[in-house]
């Protein structure tokens, strides 16, 4: 098992049903696909480096979990289509 980060950015014209909507989808995804979320970090309200389908401003939620090496590939494919997502990021956490 390798333990990896899901960052994902939730659209700021959201309620706060739909955010945690999106991320409890994030999560089942990681769980469908035999991973095990760790630890969940809610950053809140953010401003976007550049503006995104006309948004300047995001919800960002970073999802540990520890997984097989293919997950991650199976995630990224699924995450991409999940509503109020407007940018997700999937790396490996090495341990240094």
């Amino acid at each position: 098992m390798n333990k990896y980060e899901l960052a994902v950015v939730v659209s700021a014209n959201v309620d706060d049903e739909a955010k945690t909507k999106a991320v409890d989808k994030c999560k089942a995804l990681i769980e469908r696909f035999g991973g095990t979320v760790t630890n969940v970090d809610d950053w809140g309200k953010k401003k976007l480096a550049y503006e995104i389908q006309k948004q300047t401003e995001g919800f960002y939620y970073f999802i540990q979990f520890d997984a097989e090496a293919t997950v991650p590939a199976e995630l990224e494919s699924r995450v991409r289509i999940v509503d109020n997502v407007i940018r997700y990021l999937c790396v490996r956490n090495d341990e240094a």
